[in-house]
């Protein structure tokens, strides 16, 4: 039987220093080169979550952005994008710039990303956007406002803030209709919330079913720790929360392993893979 071992990245393959420990890549490529299939899903895009898990031996495309992309690593290409309806994308980009709303508005052509924003008008955004440009090099650029830069090339939107600003947000995207977001507590900060907008085609659940037909999955074991990673566990056969997730997922789990600060995945695979 063909299985597949997927895991999220913040909070459940990641240290609370956001990195993959030396014993998790150890234990990973061990049980990869004994024939494991291991990737990832993860809000994140190419240009952070590639260069973090870089010491790991991948061998299978990953999810980006909660299910917008699927990525094959080794050939550096995007295999699956959902786009935003120009309509949907306008919609949003005229809601952020009615509420001042800041954050970032992503964009993929010819299979690179493009990241866009107005203003860093907070620390937490700051530090988003300095994180993510001198650790990983991310295309950003300033915009002037939303509207104006929004194009049929937009896929997928997304803010920190606090919850209230947010949840105005999300109430306005939902009488755009038909879009998709997650909109969850940011784990490395307990006053900061995340809210992601995106293509209702898109979504972890969407992601991992495509990737059981694109490589002949037969069973799919999945690891988390986050309510975004609900989604992914509906679409798994096994569904693993590392000890530090939220109850809400540990609720769902069929089994509870080690937390991400004791390399929960890495061993939960090594110990189990035959």
């Amino acid at each position: 039987m063909k299985r597949l071992y997927i895991c999220d990245l913040d909070g459940t393959l990641l240290s609370p220093e956001q990195l993959v420990t030396e014993e998790t890549v150890r234990l990973l490529n061990e049980s990869i080169a004994k024939g494991a299939f291991f990737t990832f899903a993860t809000a994140r895009t190419a240009a952070s979550a590639v260069k973090i898990t870089e010491g790991i031996n991948i061998n299978v495309p990953c999810i980006l952005m909660n299910g917008v992309s699927v990525y094959d690593i080794a050939r550096k290409k995007y295999v699956k994008n959902e786009y935003l309806p120009a309509e949907k994308s306008a919609a949003v980009a005229e809601l952020l710039d009615s509420l001042g709303q800041s954050g970032f508005m992503y964009k993929i052509s010819e299979d690179k990303l493009s990241c866009e924003y107005t203003t860093l008008d907070s620390p937490e955004i700051y530090e988003f956007y300095r994180r993510r440009k001198d650790r990983y090099d991310k295309p950003f650029a300033q915009i002037k406002s939303f509207s104006d830069s929004c194009t049929d090339e937009v896929m997928y939107f997304t803010m920190l803030d606090r919850y209230e600003k947010l949840d105005a947000v999300r109430k306005g995207a939902e009488k755009i209709g038909g879009l998709k977001y997650e909109f969850y507590r940011d784990i490395y900060s307990e006053n900061v919330w995340y809210l992601e907008i995106f293509s209702d085609r898109a979504s972890k659940y969407n992601g991992v079913k495509f990737l059981r037909e694109y490589c002949g999955f037969e069973h799919i074991t999945c690891f988390g720790d986050n309510l975004n990673d609900i989604p992914m566990f509906r679409a798994s056969d096994v569904k693993l929360a590392v000890g530090n997730a939220k109850p809400e997922l540990k609720e769902l789990a069929d089994e509870i392993i080690l937390p991400n600060t004791e390399n929960g995945v890495a061993v939960w695979l090594s110990e189990n893979y035959i």
